[in-house]
């Protein structure tokens, strides 16, 4: 029988450790945590009744993933909400910008000549995503399936999104844009970072921005049932910090950074690939706030009110000069603060009138400053009277986002910087991006390619690899 140890249950660990279940590896699953889910959990606090999601919320990348989309989850309970209106971005005049579910949708809201704008940017990348969803959510540094989908993506995807923000003509538009570029926590202007924006707003046209019922915590109870429906195990409370902490298996599978991936292989790994995960960088922090709000959020629009999530980042100047702030480690104001109103779609988060608001703000690697205050500020801007309605509320910091989960050093919680280099060299200049040099091991966690989300392509991709090095017959089929 051949065996595997996945070291991290998030996303990534078990998809990949069912990944190497499905084609008969004996699989035993790893989590420091006492539970399972890394950025995949949720919590009942403040109110009894109400459920938060400490980390990722919202999930148009788990229902574009080839993999997760195909497992037959709702098998073991998973259902997808998705709210009335996909994201909102207010500006001081009490208008806001809105993504509705299809590119049309959302073009008809959308101001002047904009709306045909926004339909030709992201009406033929959300037609074809699907298609090319394995190139997108995998390495770059391979021959795509898809060569003119991927193409037509890399139009919109390589420029600034500094840049790319002058497509459209209306502040409200632009802003748009950019509140959801700004997903990749880095400068604006530098290389590439129209891609989050790309891929988010494409997969949100296709499949919606929804939310899972009762929680993400939801994805990691559906997977880690398929698991052990395939004979998997999962062990929390077990803590990884070398080589010796692991049991003998022919198959390593790392859901971790790149430094704890070191740390753990120690003198094992080549020198070349320590050299590399010693210069991986991490990125801005978050700075997260959860609130549990009597009869919700104020807004002054509308379309907020509707909106599972909504950006706080006042007009386009203004998204790019906070980015571009936080990413030269200063703290803004006024962050950019994202707000997630899970419960629209999903009223059983609640507890009667009272809702859970979930809220981070960008704020610089290791920030050690309190920013609650400044993200209740950002929210009562364009909701007054905001700070009356919450009944309690709860704050994380980087060093604390950083202790509930190793993988966020200093509180990024991308698991790695997303500049230039690093979107396209995850996490080191090879083809064999999950490969760490030592035989039967690999790196699956968000530092590998294709990046952060709740997706499980990190680590479908690394079984991938392991599947072929062994030589089984699905390795030898497989194009990982």
């Amino acid at each position: 029988m051949v065996t595997a140890v996945v070291v991290g249950s998030g996303p990534n660990g078990l998809a990949g450790a069912v990944r190497l279940a499905q084609h008969g590896v004996e699989v035993t699953v790893l989590e420091a945590s006492d539970r399972l889910g890394g950025g995949a959990r949720t919590t009942e606090k403040l109110v009894a009744g109400t459920l938060h999601d400490e980390c990722s919320a919202v999930h148009p990348t788990a229902v574009l993933s080839p993999f997760l989309r195909n497992l037959g989850l709702e098998r073991y309970g998973l259902r997808w909400r998705h709210p009335e209106v996909m994201l909102a971005h207010p500006l001081d005049d009490g208008t806001a910008a809105v993504m509705r579910g299809t590119a049309e949708e959302t073009a008809a809201g959308l101001p002047g000549e904009d709306g045909e704008r926004w339909l030709k940017a992201f009406g033929p990348l959300a037609a074809h995503v699907e298609s090319a969803a394995d190139d997108l959510l995998g390495s770059l540094l391979r021959w795509p399936s898809h060569p003119v989908h991927l193409a037509r993506f890399g139009l919109r995807a390589a420029p600034p999104a500094a840049l790319m923000r002058r497509w459209w003509r209306s502040p409200a538009t632009q802003s748009l844009f950019l509140g959801v570029a700004a997903h990749v926590m880095h400068d604006l202007h530098a290389p590439m970072t129209s891609s989050v924006a790309a891929m988010l707003i494409a997969a949100g046209h296709r499949f919606g921005w929804p939310v899972a019922e009762g929680g993400s915590q939801a994805i990691t109870d559906a997977l880690t049932a398929l698991l052990r429906d395939l004979g998997g195990k999962t062990v929390t409370g077990t803590k990884v910090e070398s080589s010796s902490d692991l049991p003998d298996a022919d198959v390593v599978l790392l859901d971790t950074a790149p430094s704890a991936a070191a740390r753990i292989l120690g003198d094992r790994l080549p020198p070349r690939v320590r050299r590399a995960y010693g210069r991986w960088r991490h990125g801005p922090a978050a700075f997260k706030v959860d609130f549990a709000v009597r009869g919700g959020v104020p807004w002054s629009n509308a379309g907020c009110g509707a909106a599972g999530t909504v950006h706080l980042g006042g007009g386009p100047d203004e998204v790019l000069r906070t980015a571009r702030e936080v990413h030269r480690g200063t703290m803004p104001a006024a962050p950019f603060v994202l707000v997630g109103q899970q419960y629209l779609a999903d009223p059983s988060r609640s507890a009667g009138d009272v809702h859970p608001v979930w809220a981070y703000a960008h704020v610089p690697r290791g920030h050690a400053g309190d920013a609650t205050a400044a993200i209740v500020d950002q929210i009562e801007r364009f909701a007054p009277g905001f700070g009356e309605r919450i009944v309690a509320h709860s704050a994380k910091d980087p060093a604390e986002l950083e202790r509930g989960n190793p993988n966020y050093v200093g509180g990024n919680i991308l698991t790695g910087a997303n500049d230039p280099l690093q979107l396209v060299f995850r996490p080191r200049l090879t083809p064999h991006s999950y490969d760490t040099g030592v035989p039967g091991a690999y790196l699956c966690s968000a530092a590998t390619p294709p990046g952060a989300g709740v997706h499980g392509m990190g680590g479908y991709h690394a079984a991938g690899r392991a599947l072929a090095t062994l030589g089984t017959r699905a390795g030898r089929t497989t194009t990982s």
